[in-house]
């Protein structure tokens, strides 16, 4: 699963990322300093995974992680290739969810002159400005299939008529300036269908709000906007203050976490940032753990236990028997998994079985 950061220029998007992925030197502060995408593997914190080396000792630990792919700036044109609009817009439609990054810091961090790109705070009008664009572009997409698909409905193949009839229900919704993620597709073939249009505003998304180093929950009245807007898409809102991140992303242990006092903060809130945009992709965490490592594993919500099998070897999904499951909650009762089994804890579940978030599992399988 990836997810694409987007933004106007100049709104602290590639510091985000930078900070996200401890990827070194900042960007320039200059529109269209990133033309090809930076792509980056940021961890997932998660405080269980500690919990459970406790009580099994491994030789190394690895978290989950996300694809984060920084993708230059746009600007208004972009649709019709504006600041190499086209081949921006091309990139997030690659991904499968969206950080849009919104500028609500008001100061210039650390003195330096960061020039808006539109002469003037007003997050609304930039999330209007991306918005617009992204819808534009769809908008393109669904005029230009809709005459091939109108014929190729005809046939009656169920195929062609669930794309055509897709098709049909976002065509207005775009018009009207709404996001593809606005219609309503419930139809197994017509979903389908919708999701090989790959629409960028069909795409769930997470907004971030780069925010003052004075107000790091997002108070100001810009981040209240923001925030009324997120809620009305049923969206997530996270601040962040881009500066400060990026600051503490390139400490050692003993210093970050002194700044992070002297801040009042329990951790980064980038740790708040991939856990949001983990919960935006609709994906959750399963463990499996031995001496030789405890890891996550990234499933998405619903997965059955072969497919979360998959994650780890597809011939692990092919073969799959069963897998013995057991909760976080066992392990810190009973401090083994032989104290488990002996409780009667070890539960044995089959192909149907639902993975919940934080499984710890072992898979037996046959290939």
């Amino acid at each position: 699963m990836e997810a694409g950061i987007v933004g106007l220029p100049n709104v602290g998007k590639s510091t985000l990322f930078n900070a996200l992925t401890k990827a070194g030197a900042l960007a320039a502060n200059y529109p269209f300093a990133t033309i090809e995408p930076n792509v980056g593997i940021v961890p997932i914190p998660d405080p269980r995974l500690e919990t459970i080396t406790k009580y099994i000792p491994p030789q190394k630990v690895i978290p989950a992680a996300l694809r984060l792919v920084d993708i230059a700036g746009i600007v208004k044109g972009a649709s019709v290739g504006e600041g190499l609009g086209n081949k921006f817009l091309s990139h997030i439609r690659e991904v499968d969810a969206i950080l849009q990054v919104v500028r609500c810091f008001t100061k210039a961090p650390g003195g330096e002159e960061i020039l808006h790109v539109s002469g003037s705070l007003d997050p609304m009008r930039d999330i209007d400005i991306i918005n617009t664009e992204l819808i534009l572009a769809d908008l393109q997409t669904v005029e230009g299939s809709m005459s091939k698909s109108e014929r190729a409905a005809k046939s009656g193949k169920a195929e062609d008529v669930a794309r055509y009839e897709v098709l049909k229900k976002y065509l207005p919704a775009l018009s009207a300036g709404k996001p593809a993620r606005a219609v309503k597709i419930d139809e197994p073939d017509q979903i389908k269908q919708a999701k090989q249009l790959s629409l960028i505003t069909a795409k769930r998304v997470l907004y971030v709000m780069n925010v003052d180093e004075d107000d790091l929950q997002g108070q100001n009245e810009l981040c209240k906007k923001v925030r009324a807007h997120a809620e009305s898409e049923h969206a997530e809102v996270v601040p962040v203050c881009a500066k400060i991140e990026s600051e503490l992303s390139m400490m050692a242990d003993g210093e970050r976490q002194e700044m992070l006092e002297a801040l009042g903060l329990a951790e980064p809130a980038l740790a708040a940032v991939a856990h949001a945009a983990y919960r935006t992709l609709g994906l959750q965490s399963y463990f499996t753990a031995g001496e030789k490592e405890v890891r996550a594993w990234t499933v998405p919500v619903g997965a059955t236990a072969p497919q979360a099998a998959g994650v780890i070897h597809t011939d692990f999904e092919k073969g799959f028997i069963r897998v013995e499951v057991y909760t976080l909650a066992d392990l810190e009762k009973h401090r083994s998994e032989k104290a488990i089994k002996e409780a009667g804890r070890m539960r044995v579940e089959g192909k149907d079985y639902i993975m919940k978030d934080g499984d710890i599992c072992h898979f037996l399988f046959n290939v």
